[in-house]
């Protein structure tokens, strides 16, 4: 939804209905991820994808139709459909997308969902998109990590307080790592069951990359950065290159010694498993005591230091004289960044990108047209 908030608010906000069709499961190869959203508009347009062109034709179809019934639908799209060469998927995957109508009256939260993304603050919204009674279809609750516990008596939001106490604890952990995901149980929110599906929008704060060093790469790194939707600190103890103007791309350019600056934040709190840090100093008097922390956080998504073949043996030497175990050694990726041949900072930038990706989801860096099997695990 983040990606088509803005014109499905603006509508929201005029008194419009928009129908709204969002992507609550993925099966083999799908094109878009769980919470890709496409809205139709009461113009008659169409915002957003859930399929990158496959099945939008059939969605928009069905949009204007649940707009009109005022009846949400969850359909599923793939190649064992009947009519699969008009709408199916052409990558083979398979795609359950819920549709919905969406206005002032059918989301009435949507508003404050909102100014919580635009403060960043994290919300996750739970979506009954599917169950056997009709009458559970489409009831949602909202979840916020400091909301205070229900009080006693208070009635239901999903259709029971053991849905909502279930649906309420799952929907926080996927909150802390930031994925939206379906949930199954049964219809009277048993775990172990089957029947109910709630899919889980879940809205956390970007997830950071912290950069270290302020030299060209880093420009380019934090760019890159950006443009993967981390929001980038460019970290560096020498106030004359560590300037807003010469890393525009950066949220926040900070002013400080690494392994300082990385420690405060991890006391803090504002380090978590979706954090990635980029230690492009190759200096040993920054990035050795800089990466004794890093190495050290109890969670972090990736570590990487830049440096060539002999710049990565010494540091090896020195941070184990520091005291760095093996075990701790092996979290860091050095040489950062995969085997692209790259020279310039903005090809090096998408090496570091493309090493972060395959670590996030457990990508092998080697070309597809070299490998069998699913392209998406």
């Amino acid at each position: 939804m983040r990606e088509v908030l803005g014109p499905l608010l603006a509508w929201w906000e005029a008194g419009e209905s928009v129908g709204v069709g969002t992507v609550v499961a993925t099966f083999r190869s799908a094109p878009r991820p769980a919470g890709a959203s496409m809205l139709v508009g009461p113009d008659g347009s169409a915002v957003g994808s859930v399929s990158g062109g496959c099945v939008e034709g059939a969605v928009y179809e069905l949009a204007q139709e649940v707009v009109g019934s005022g009846e949400p639908v969850l359909r599923r799209y793939g190649v064992s459909d009947d009519d699969a060469f008009e709408v199916g998927l052409t990558c083979g995957g398979i795609l359950d997308v819920y549709v919905e109508k969406v206005d002032r009256e059918t989301f009435p939260e949507l508003g404050a969902i909102a100014a919580d993304l635009e403060a960043g603050r994290p919300v996750a919204v739970a979506t009954v998109v599917d169950h056997p009674d009709p009458g559970h279809l489409g009831r949602r609750m909202v979840i916020r990590p400091d909301d205070p516990a229900p009080a006693a008596g208070a009635p239901p939001v999903l259709g029971s307080a053991r849905i909502d106490d279930a649906v309420r604890d799952d929907a926080l952990g996927l909150l802390a790592s930031g994925h939206s995901a379906t949930l199954g149980y049964g219809p009277d929110g048993e775990r172990r069951g089957e029947g109910m599906r709630v899919f889980v929008w879940a809205f956390a704060p970007r997830p950071r990359m912290l950069v270290f060093g302020a030299i060209d790469f880093a420009a380019a790194v934090a760019r890159v950065g950006a443009f993967l939707g981390y929001h980038v600190t460019v970290c560096d103890a020498r106030p004359v290159f560590a300037t807003t103007s010469r890393f525009p791309h950066a949220d926040e350019v900070v002013v400080q010694w690494p392994h300082r600056y990385l420690a405060a934040e991890q006391e803090a709190g504002r380090i978590d498993g979706r954090t990635v840090i980029a230690v492009l100093t190759h200096d040993p008097k920054f990035d050795v005591p800089l990466l004794e922390v890093a190495l050290r956080l109890p969670a972090v998504g990736y570590v990487g230091a830049m440096g060539s073949r002999r710049t990565h043996d010494d540091r090896l030497a020195r941070l184990r004289e520091a005291g760095v175990s093996d075990e701790e050694v092996a979290r860091l990726s050095s040489p950062i960044g995969l085997d692209l041949g790259a020279r310039t900072p903005e090809e090096t930038a998408v090496s570091i990108a493309a090493e972060i990706v395959a670590r996030r989801w457990g990508g092998s860096g080697e070309p597809l047209g070299a490998l069998a099997g699913r392209i998406h695990g």
